[in-house]
């Protein structure tokens, strides 16, 4: 019983904690308004300062300073599970077989964006610097939910740093930049820890309360170019490299059962029944968050229409595994059990297209399909992924000194259905994900 306990405890740890690399996974490509409204192509024509995002390169064709100040509201409906979890049903006995339906929390994200450009008036040399969120992530379901025992709460709060140069060759309408992103993260989440009793089928004895609260701060580069052969015609190419995340930060468990104290090392033979006790342990990992890369392609058919096609792809594959180091004796059944991630190589496809209504307003629209990188083996509650279907439109109101980009896009998950469930390790589950997301975006350029 008691090995079965350590076992289930250890990997129902890296379950919950493991939704620090499924944070990496909700990548936020929404990081500039007047690319979101055109289903985010924007490689080839990167020409506002979010360029510094989707291609550094294009800050080589801008003029004097220009600083964007954005924002992407990200509403999150609730995230509905119809199915059946490990602790589906009433535990401690009987769980694993009753049909549920559950509902995350509605969660609202806010990514503000900076984004500064300056360009040099003798030479063609440009400097640029950006400061913005790729990897957010919150997902909360409610204490009570059948899927406790993997997560209750997260919070991944990113902040990403990048300075850029990009340099201009004028012969041959060419611009190339490169630049570092400096991630910094703070990693918050709660869940609930069980064990099954190896002797009682479909069982699931509560053991305590489990916690983390990490951070990171890693380097990374990133290289952009764009190549206009006509006036009406240009390329682009994107690159930003993988991020070695080194995670440190403190690991609690509150134990609320004789089990719970068992797992710890402590007995219960002096405390009442209702007594609960508290360890705590420094903890770290590695994750490497993904490299991408990203080529598009502009056309302009008539003076008034754009039109852009991108591809993307992005390297989830970095993510095989997820291992947690715990320091405090007490912690040391939750070492040297590593958990598979086996994420793949993913492309995202994006279409959009700009119609100057007048001088001064464009009309804009687009449409994303974003494939999802995680298999159904390891797909769960924290970031239960689909591929996606993305519709966007938009406005933009600019004159010679300023400009503002409004942006909504509609993100449809496909429902996902899962086979997974393992009531060995409570965990997985059988049953179908429903998930919609609303984006709202807005920002002002101002042109100095």
């Amino acid at each position: 019983m008691k090995n079965k306990l350590v076992l289930a405890c250890t990997l129902a740890t890296l379950a919950g904690t493991a939704s620090l690399a499924l944070a990496a996974g909700l990548k936020v490509n929404e990081q500039g308004a007047k690319a979101m409204a055109m289903g985010n192509a924007f490689v080839a024509q990167a020409d506002d300062p979010t360029a510094l995002f989707h291609n550094p390169a294009g800050i080589a064709f801008l003029k004097g300073t220009q600083v964007n100040l954005g924002s992407t509201v990200l509403y999150v409906p609730s995230t509905e599970f119809n199915g059946t979890a490990p602790l589906s049903g009433n535990a401690p006995l009987g769980v694993g077989s009753a049909s549920t339906k559950e509902n995350a929390k509605n969660d609202i994200f806010i990514a503000p964006t900076v984004y500064a450009t300056y360009s040099f008036e003798n030479i063609p040399l440009s400097l640029g610097l950006a400061v913005n969120a790729i990897y957010p992530l919150a997902k909360s379901w409610d204490e009570s939910s059948a899927f406790r025992a993997e997560i209750m709460n997260i919070a991944v709060k990113p902040i990403n740093f990048q300075p850029t140069v990009a340099y201009r060759f004028d012969d041959w309408n060419l611009a190339v930049a490169a630049g570092l992103d400096i991630t910094h993260a703070i990693v918050t989440l709660q869940r609930m820890a069980y064990s099954p009793n190896a002797a009682i089928a479909n069982s699931a004895y509560e053991l305590g309360n489990m916690g983390l609260d990490g951070t990171a701060t890693d380097v990374g580069y990133n290289l952009g170019l764009k190549w206009k052969p006509m006036p009406n015609l240009s390329f682009g190419a994107a690159y930003r490299s993988e991020i070695e995340l080194k995670i440190k930060g403190n690991g609690n468990f509150l134990a609320t059962t004789p089990a719970g104290f068992d797992i710890i090392g402590m007995t219960t033979g002096a405390t009442s029944p209702y007594s609960r006790t508290r360890v705590s342990s420094t903890v770290s990992s590695t994750i490497i968050l993904p490299d991408s890369l990203g080529l598009g392609v502009a056309w302009q058919p008539t003076e008034k229409l754009t039109l852009e096609f991108d591809a993307e792809r992005t390297g989830w594959s970095s993510m095989k595994k997820l291992e947690f180091k715990f320091d405090s004796p007490q912690f040391s059944n939750f070492n040297g059990k590593p958990k598979p991630l086996n994420w793949k190589d993913v492309w995202c496809y994006k279409f959009g297209g700009q119609y100057a209504l007048t001088k001064n307003i464009d009309l804009r629209a687009g449409y994303m399909y974003d494939t999802n990188p995680i298999p159904d083996s390891t797909l769960g509650p924290v970031l239960p992924d689909s591929d996606r279907h993305s519709f966007s439109i938009g406005q933009g109101f600019h004159n010679d000194m300023f400009a503002l980009d409004l942006a909504y896009m509609w993100t449809h998950f496909v429902e996902r259905t899962v086979n997974n469930q393992n009531m060995a390790e409570l965990t997985g589950a059988n049953g179908t994900y429903k998930s919609d997301v609303h984006l709202f975006g807005g920002s002002i350029t101002v042109k100095f």
